[in-house]
């Protein structure tokens, strides 16, 4: 249930978001564990965790991140979590080939997660055909998403949050 977006009325407003670590996260209220497509919204009914529901109701789109905090109208506070969902891992025979394989990821303007020793991706036959082509090990898991944010991206926090 959780990650869902609720169409009745949410009972708590969630108005901005500090990152991981500049929030106080002993002070969470709960969690919402959302997927990836889920975590760069700006007004969104969610479902907590614990079965509440949330308005995400911030001035802009803003990408969370594991570990961020939500601050609520009411000063509380709730976590943001990666949910876990399918992904591909992809591994190399070492870094030198882990390097190329991210590369013709990146190439493709595919959203990746890089691990020391393996990368994850979304689910996808013809990238997964093309990577085990260029010699890669692909097997299907379900685990929480957190691809880079790129060069570009800024992840900051909203106006009035801690930093």
């Amino acid at each position: 249930m959780s990650g869902r977006v609720e169409t009745e009325a949410a009972g708590r407003r969630a108005v901005a978001v500090a990152l991981a670590g500049r929030w106080p996260a002993e002070r969470a209220d709960g969690i919402v564990s959302l997927p990836f497509d889920l975590r760069y919204r700006r007004r969104i009914r969610l479902v907590a965790d614990d079965g509440g529901a949330v308005l995400l109701d911030l001035d802009r789109a803003v990408p969370l991140r594991d570990g961020d905090g939500l601050r609520l109208a009411d000063g509380g506070w709730i976590a943001v979590q990666a949910a876990p969902e399918p992904v591909l891992v992809v591994q190399g025979d070492d870094a030198h080939h882990l390097t190329r394989l991210a590369w013709h990821l990146g190439n493709r303007h595919v959203p990746c997660e890089v691990q020391a020793d393996r990368l994850l991706i979304r689910p996808d036959e013809v990238l997964a055909q093309m990577l085990r082509g260029l010699g890669a090990l692909v097997s299907e898991a379900v685990a929480p998403f957190q691809p880079e944010a790129g060069a570009y991206a800024r992840h900051d926090h909203q106006p009035g949050t801690p930093a």
